[in-house]
């Protein structure tokens, strides 16, 4: 019962035992409701009867019944709304946690609006179902049950007329089902790339106005836009049909019960008390059954966002267990790698980075240099082969314990939207202020930092959109000294640097790997002549490897490479 609530409504187990709890109460204030009618029920008995002494006793029992109302919808509201607040959040945390857990390779092949739809979107949809869609129409749905049994009891004949004209609204409601389903999913969809067209339109505002595409952009908007709306009143429309046509179909239950019961009334085969009651009891009824439809077909809406909050908790994360790592040479045995099209990237590649030594990759472009270092960090997972640290299959080491060891600079530097001071201290959050400014220095970065209108608390903007190129790759550097991790992971951090900032930022490193193991890319490559081994690529494969010397004599690649770099040094505009 608790794994089908789960995967049914995307819930955690402490979700789906506050469903049932909250349906449990939906029952009893239901009950509760309908307390009324036989309360009146007895009063007209007696009055039929001549048996009513005292309207004090009907007082009392409608006063207790109110009380009793009250405290049963009191109690409902606070068990259902703090049940799932709570329950939302640790959707959301659920969610976070997994994200961290996945490798990179998930978010290549999903759309990042996408993602952050499941967390926001999708999370407040099943946030408005919890609080008001399942609890309801499962507290519902036992208490039409009783409801029935009882009413059966009672007067059979009557009871049919009340509910003939529901089990036909029900069965239309079941019969469009499909159609509903299908067409909410295809406006899920559109919405999903909706989302996705506008996340790109902003993010490449600047592409799009450097090369005239703002018309061509915004037309292309207009157009989304104007399919997505009438998607979505084609859909209301598959919704709006079925559930209007079995609401009318419910509101000839009275009409019914009205029509058979008198003719039953005038025939004496159905006293006057019953007639009265039943009728009150269909209306009861009817309206109970109106709230299950309506929530049947929020529930139905509700399918497709279920299904990709499922899909992203079922993703295949990266696991492993905490170790202890002493060593920290980078062992490469035979690995493969691949991405999402299945071309092999990487075909048996082999090598040993030295630990407290320089490891430089060199080769074309595309020939798998990066992709060797993203898996050396382990943030894509390889299909073949090992890669080994200390011995150990990165595979097996837990995210936590390898990152924890290992500091990444990379050309794409990532900064939040916070103070420079924070962005830094990302590197070690226990660290003091002291000890970030020490790691700045370190990194050449004092000097920019105190120049700033709010020095040490100025915030960089997104992603560190106030701050230059230059400047923002020296505070990734200072990350790195305040992690001040054994393993270095740099790549073409200076590709796009001006003189001055590429010298800073050499200064920082010469300072940054000494005595660390260090896997460096640089296409400049006179900066890793000195490197205690290069490794030269080709097409996802080992060309060569040694130092500047030896790969001199021994690689025509490499030797290519040395040749065509000093001769751009003679280039002139």
């Amino acid at each position: 019962m608790i794994r089908r609530l789960q995967k049914a409504f995307g819930v955690t187990e402490a979700g789906a035992q506050g469903i049932i709890k909250a349906s449990v109460w939906s029952v009893f204030s239901n009950i509760a409701y309908i307390l009324p009618v036989f309360l009146i029920m007895f009063f007209l008995q007696g009055w039929v009867e001549g048996r009513v002494q005292s309207m004090g006793v009907y007082l009392a029992g409608i006063a207790a019944l109110a009380v009793v109302m009250y405290v049963l919808i009191y109690v409902n509201y606070n068990t259902l709304y703090t049940a799932t607040f709570k329950e939302c959040k640790a959707i959301r945390i659920d969610i976070a946690n997994r994200l961290k857990a996945l490798p990179l390779a998930y978010f290549s092949k999903h759309d990042i609006s996408d993602l952050s739809q499941a967390v926001m979107a999708d999370v407040a949809a099943i946030e408005h179902a919890l609080s008001h869609a399942i609890p309801q129409t499962i507290g519902l749905v036992i208490y039409l049950a009783v409801i029935a049994v009882m009413m059966f009891i009672g007067h059979p004949a009557l009871a049919l007329c009340v509910f003939v004209p529901i089990v036909l609204s029900f069965i239309l409601l079941i019969l469009s089902k499909r159609i509903q389903v299908r067409e909410t999913t295809r406006d899920f969809h559109k919405q999903r790339e909706r989302a996705e067209f506008f996340q790109e339109a902003i993010e490449l505002q600047q592409e799009i106005k450097s090369y005239g595409r703002t018309e061509a952009t915004a037309a292309k908007l207009n157009r989304n836009v104007d399919e997505a709306e009438k998607l979505h009143l084609i859909v209301e429309a598959h919704q709006a049909f079925p559930l209007n046509t079995a609401l009318v179909l419910l509101k000839f239950s009275i009409g019914i019960t009205v029509f058979f019961g008198l003719r039953m009334y005038l025939a004496g085969t159905a006293p006057l008390l019953y007639f009265i009651g039943y009728i009150i009891a269909a209306a009861r009824v009817v309206d109970a059954v109106a709230g299950i439809e309506a929530n049947l077909a929020e529930m139905m809406y509700l399918d497709s966002r279920v299904k990709r909050i499922n899909e992203l908790r079922e993703s295949e994360t990266q696991e492993g267990a905490p170790v202890s790592l002493q060593h920290y040479g980078i062992e490469f045995k035979n690995v493969e790698f691949s991405y999402n099209d299945g071309q092999k990237v990487l075909d048996g590649v082999s090598f040993t980075a030295g630990q407290n030594q320089v490891t430089a990759l060199v080769g074309p472009s595309g020939c798998g240099k990066t992709t060797v270092l993203r898996l050396a960090s382990r943030l894509y997972d390889y299909n073949a082969g090992q890669i080994l640290i200390d011995g150990q299959d990165i595979a097996t080491i837990s995210t936590d314990s390898l990152f924890d060891k290992i500091s990444i600079v990379f050309q794409d530097v990532a900064l939040f939207n916070t103070s420079i001071m924070e962005n830094i201290r990302i590197g070690n959050k226990g660290a003091s202020d002291e000890e970030v400014k020490e790691a700045a220095r370190l990194a050449n970065c004092t000097e920019f930092i105190e120049s700033l209108p709010e020095s040490w608390n100025t915030q960089v903007g997104e992603n560190g959109s106030r701050l230059s190129g230059g400047e923002r790759q020296r505070l990734s550097i200072a990350r790195a000294f305040l992690k001040n991790a054994p393993i270095i992971i740099l790549d073409e951090i200076s590709a796009s640097l001006d003189v001055e900032n590429e010298m800073k930022i050499q200064e920082s490193l010469n300072k940054l790997i000494k005595d660390k193991t260090v896997i460096i890319i640089s296409h400049r490559l006179k900066s890793i002549e000195k490197a205690d081994k290069i490794i030269v690529m080709n097409a996802g494969k080992i060309d060569a490897e040694g130092r500047h010397e030896e790969l001199l004599q021994k690689s025509s690649l490499y030797r290519s490479m040395i040749e065509k770099s000093a001769a751009t040094e003679k280039w002139e505009y």
